[in-house]
C-alpha cells in the first residue's frame, strides 16, 4: 500500500498544469534519456514538481533531485538568526551543483517565490545574505551561463505570488488568474504545445538572424526618461529562443520567453535610462529605477522603491554597475498584452526590452566555445557575482542600430520591430 501526502485543492487546471510539466522536460530541458535532473522549488510548487518529476522518469531521466524552499523558513532566519549568520552560504550545496551540471546533470528550476517576501526586512541584512549566496553560487552559476548543461525555468502559481498580482482578488479566484496567465504565456493552452514551441522558436530565430546579419556596432535607446547608447561586444552573437547547450541537447532556458539578446561592451555605455516596470529582487520590490551610465558604468542610481537594495547591489562587486546582456522584446508580445505586471522577472523581462547588470553569457559570442575568460574579457564581455534583469521597454520606446560605419537602421518604432 503507498501512502501519498495529501496536496491542497488549488484552483487550477489539472490537464494544463501537466502540459506545462511536459513542456519544461521536453521542450524547455530537452531532457536525455539516461540524464539526471537536479530541480529547485518552492514547497508551493509540490504539485507542479511531482509533474516534472514523472514526465522527467517517463522520459528515461536516470536520478531526479529536488532541493525545496520555503516562506517561512526563510522569514524565520531574518528574523531570528544571529547576526553573523548574513555573511554565511552554503558553498559546499553549490560546490556539488557545479560538480553535477559539469557532469551532464540538467538543471530546471521552478519559480514562483512570493515576490515581496523580504520587503519588510532589514535591507542590509538582505544585502548581505544574496552577496554571499552570490560568491557561494557563482562555480554552480558559470555552468549556466557557459551554457555547460541544458536548464530551464518554469513557474507555479504560489499563493503567496497570486495576492501580489491579484491583490483584490478572494485567493482562489487570485491563483486561477495567475495559473490562466502562466499558462497562456507558457503556450500550454494550446492544443498542441511542443508544437506551438517550435512555430515560435522559428519566429525568434528569424529575429535573431536578422539581427546577426546586420552586426550593429551599438544600440540607441530613446523614449521618456531614456537616452542610452548600449555598444556591442567585439564578435557579439545575437541568441533567442532554443538553444544547444555545449552538452549538445538543445533548450529553451525560459519558459515564457519572447526575446531576442545578446552581450554588451561593459566599457561602451553611455547615457540614462529609466526602467518601465518594477524589479523583484530575491524578496524586495525596487520600482522606478533611474541610472546614468559613463564608459560602460553606472554613476549615478535611484529608485522610489528599494534603492537601499538597489544601491548595495550595485556594490556586489565592480561588474555589478555595468551590463551583462541587452535583449529585445516587442510591446505587443502576449505578455505585455495581457496588461498583467507579474513581479516577477521571468515574466516582466518578456514584456518589454530589458538589460541585465552583471555577468555576461558566453555563449552570445561567435566562436564561443573556444573563447577563454581573459578574451571574453578583451572583448568586451562583463564579469560578475550577479545576473539581474530589468525592464526598460515599453510602446513609446524607439531602438536604432548603429553600424561601424555609423549609419542607423531602425529596429524598433513605439516598441515595434520595424
Amino acid at each position: 500500500m503507498t501512502i501519498e501526502p495529501p496536496l491542497p485543492e488549488l484552483p487550477i487546471d489539472a490537464d494544463k498544469l501537466d502540459k506545462l510539466a511536459r513542456v519544461a522536460v521536453h521542450t524547455g530541458l530537452g531532457l536525455a534519456p539516461g540524464q539526471d535532473l537536479l530541480m529547485t522549488a518552492p514547497l508551493a510548487a509540490l504539485p507542479l514538481v511531482r509533474l516534472i518529476t514523472e514526465h522527467a522518469y517517463k522520459a528515461g531521466a536516470g536520478i531526479v533531485t529536488t532541493l525545496y524552499s520555503d516562506e517561512v523558513t526563510t522569514l524565520a532566519r531574518y528574523r531570528n538568526a544571529p547576526d553573523e549568520s548574513f555573511d554565511k552560504a552554503n558553498g559546499w550545496l553549490y560546490e556539488g551543483m557545479a560538480k553535477a551540471f559539469g557532469s551532464n546533470t540538467a538543471r530546471l528550476a521552478i519559480a514562483g517565490d512570493n515576490p515581496l517576501m523580504l520587503a519588510n526586512e532589514d535591507p542590509d541584512k538582505v544585502s548581505r545574505a544574496n552577496k554571499a549566496n552570490s560568491i557561494a553560487y557563482k562555480p554552480a552559476m558559470e555552468k549556466i551561463v557557459t551554457f555547460e548543461t541544458n536548464w530551464n525555468i518554469v513557474s507555479f502559481p504560489n499563493p503567496a505570488w497570486a495576492k501580489v498580482v491579484f491583490p483584490n482578488e478572494p485567493l482562489d479566484i487570485a491563483i486561477a488568474k495567475l495559473a490562466k496567465a502562466i499558462f497562456a504565456a507558457s503556450r500550454v493552452d494550446a492544443d498542441d504545445p511542443v508544437a506551438a514551441w517550435a512555430d515560435h522558436n522559428a519566429t525568434l530565430h528569424r529575429r535573431r538572424d536578422w539581427l546577426n546579419a546586420q552586426r550593429f556596432d551599438a544600440l540607441h535607446f530613446t523614449g521618456p526618461g531614456t537616452d542610452l547608447t548600449v555598444g556591442l561586444a567585439d564578435g557579439h552573437a545575437w541568441k533567442g529562443g532554443a538553444s544547444p547547450a555545449k552538452n549538445g541537447i538543445t533548450c529553451n532556458p525560459n519558459i515564457p520567453t519572447e526575446e531576442v539578446f545578446t552581450t554588451p561592451h561593459a566599457r561602451r555605455v553611455n547615457g540614462h535610462v529609466r526602467s518601465t516596470k518594477p524589479l523583484s529582487h530575491q524578496g524586495t520590490l525596487i520600482d522606478e529605477i533611474e541610472v546614468t551610465f559613463e564608459e560602460g558604468r553606472i554613476v549615478s542610481a535611484k529608485a522610489s522603491k528599494g534603492e537601499a537594495v538597489l544601491q548595495k547591489v550595485l556594490d556586489t562587486d565592480e561588474g555589478a554597475r555595468r551590463l551583462g546582456e541587452v535583449a529585445l522584446v516587442p510591446h505587443s508580445s502576449p505578455i505585455s498584452q495581457s496588461g498583467i505586471l507579474f513581479y516577477n522577472t521571468l515574466f516582466d523581462e518578456n514584456a518589454a526590452c530589458h538589460i541585465a547588470l552583471g555577468q555576461c553569457y558566453s555563449e552570445c559570442f561567435e566562436n564561443s566555445g573556444s573563447l577563454t575568460p581573459d578574451a571574453i574579457k578583451q572583448q568586451g564581455g562583463n564579469s560578475s557575482l550577479i545576473h539581474i534583469d530589468w525592464m526598460i521597454g515599453s510602446g513609446e520606446i524607439d531602438i536604432d542600430g548603429i553600424t561601424a560605419s555609423g549609419e542607423r537602421v531602425p529596429v524598433f518604432r513605439k516598441g515595434e520591430w520595424t
